[in-house]
């Protein structure tokens, strides 16, 4: 098991609450998410008591999201148990591992590839089974019949103003943002619907379903996936809702032109790095077009007279990024996945790649996830002059 030291504010910590129109973006990247919570843990530190508004997650970090609107005590503490609870994960907590489990699944997709649509079989819906998932967030996310209380009496409390969880509907294609709070002004954008809603277990086990791998969730009838497949600008639902000053915190390593240039395989690509681009391109990349979308965007308002803006405000933004492939570090803890696991890995090619993205989603080990912590910590502390001016430290 991890072990993470107890958070203590540091001496010369400020007790601001913060923007009053903070938001916070914590994307996907499965196990990656992980490095959300070492971010989360500096800023504790200096802002014991920082109030976050407007809280959004997708995909993985619709779960830090959850978390952190539904906890009672103050930001500190609700880091604390946050990270308390990654620390001490297995991957047993997040699907089963065992090899039945993992051949029954893979044979029932082999066997409906070859029965021509004919077969009587119920279809199988993915590699993993993530019963233990839930059961996991049932519990340390005190859900009442799935539904989670604690943000409804933070909401009432006024502790925060909404909370937001992407998902990707099946059935419609479109990208659905799931939010509870009040007084919300919904929005229509081509592919994307937000909807009013008690957020519950369903959304967050939705949100974080990645394709293919993790069985997809029914809700009001309907079938919904990972929440980064179509959400494009994963900036706007916490803009929508209000944020003026933005957290968003990215899972995607930003390599130099020369580290780009170094190839990560030799000859023809594995099935793994392939998936591992198309994880990319559907968990990583978005955020940098997002943000990309929004510093032009300020830019443009930045130039218009204020009286002419017809209601258009500039967002400040401050986004974090890990200082180290995360696909790279996870290679160095490939042979803690459970035999079964490894043994499907390594068929898939990850003994062939330098950084294995996709080994990076699923290593829900505490030594790894606790080096995700760490790298994440260090990285905001790096920055901790400017988070606090961003977050108002001054004051």
């Amino acid at each position: 098991m991890g072990h993470t030291p107890t958070l203590q504010p540091r001496p010369d910590a400020s007790r601001s609450a913060g923007p009053p129109d903070l938001g916070i973006v914590m994307t996907g990247g499965g196990a990656r998410a992980a490095y959300q919570v070492g971010f989360l843990r500096c800023v504790a530190r200096r802002f014991p008591e920082l109030r976050i508004p407007y809280i959004t997650g997708i995909s993985a970090g619709a779960i830090n999201a959850a978390h952190l609107a539904s906890h009672p005590g103050t930001f500190l503490q609700a880091v604390q148990e946050l990270s308390d609870l990654w620390s001490n994960v297995t991957i047993g907590d997040v699907f089963r591992t065992d090899t039945l489990s993992l051949a029954r699944n893979a044979l029932n997709w082999l066997r409906q590839l070859t029965s021509g649509g004919i077969s009587t079989r119920p279809l199988g819906r993915a590699l993993m089974d993530t019963d233990p998932l839930r059961a996991y967030l049932t519990e340390v996310l005190h859900t009442e019949d799935g539904v989670l209380p604690g943000v409804r009496h933070n909401l009432d409390h006024g502790r925060i103003k909404a909370l937001a969880i992407s998902t990707t509907s099946y059935s419609t294609g479109r990208s659905v943002v799931w939010i509870q709070g009040g007084e919300v002004k919904l929005w229509n954008r081509p592919q994307r619907e937000p909807r009013q809603a008690t957020i519950t277990a369903d959304h967050i086990m939705a949100s974080a379903a990645l394709p293919l791998f993790f069985p997809a969730v029914e809700i009001d009838g309907a079938w919904y996936g990972d929440g980064g497949m179509r959400l494009l600008t994963p900036l706007s639902p916490a803009i929508h809702l209000g944020a003026r000053s933005i957290i968003a915190i990215s899972t995607r390593y930003d390599a130099s032109v020369a580290e780009a240039a170094v190839h990560t395989i030799q000859g023809y690509p594995p099935p793994v790095q392939v998936m591992g681009m198309l994880m990319n391109s559907v968990f990583l990349d978005t955020l940098d077009y997002s943000v990309f979308q929004l510093q032009r965007l300020n830019r443009l308002i930045g130039e218009v007279p204020v009286e002419k803006r017809e209601g258009l405000e500039p967002v400040r933004l401050l986004t974090l990024r890990p200082s180290a492939d995360l696909g790279r570090l996870a290679t160095q803890f490939e042979a803690h996945l459970p035999r079964p696991l490894r043994f499907f890995a390594r068929g898939l090619g990850t003994k062939e790649t330098r950084s294995s993205d996709f080994l990076s989603l699923i290593l829900f080990h505490p030594d790894y996830v606790s080096a995700l912590i760490e790298m994440g910590e260090k990285d905001a502390e790096a920055r901790a002059d400017e988070i606090g001016t961003f977050l108002g430290a001054e004051e």
